[in-house]
């Protein structure tokens, strides 16, 4: 999937598996920060932040989305929100932090178990 950005800038390719989007002023995607880091080491994870390109960490797997253009091509309402592309494509999304809901959606067991089990986004 390629979402366009500015006429100036490149073209922002977003890559197959799991996407997160999330804002630094947004606190469920605050308190996610620690699953977010988790998942980018064990599944791959690809972030994008809207408000600040150093939340939720200066990470090569976080990408600055703070002119919201890979958000609205994605048509995203609500953060954090989390992903699934296949071939170029979206498969699947999840809205908010929900633990059980978010280990079947990457199939990684144990994120976040010091963390609330439910956060609405």
């Amino acid at each position: 999937m390629t979402v366009e950005k500015a006429p100036s800038e490149p073209p922002i390719k977003i890559p197959d598996g799991l996407v997160a989007v999330v804002k630094a002023s947004c606190p469920t995607c605050t308190l996610i920060q620690p699953v977010l880091a988790d998942l980018a080491e064990r599944a791959d994870l690809i972030t994008f932040t809207q408000d600040d390109p150093s939340f939720p960490a200066q990470a090569d797997w976080v990408i600055d989305d703070s002119d919201l253009s890979v958000s609205w091509n994605l048509d995203l309402d609500n953060v954090p929100t989390l992903l699934r592309i296949e071939e170029g494509v979206e498969t699947a999304r999840i809205i908010g932090w929900d633990r059980t809901n978010w280990e079947d959606f990457t199939g990684v067991a144990g994120l976040g178990p010091d963390l609330p089990p439910f956060r609405p986004g």
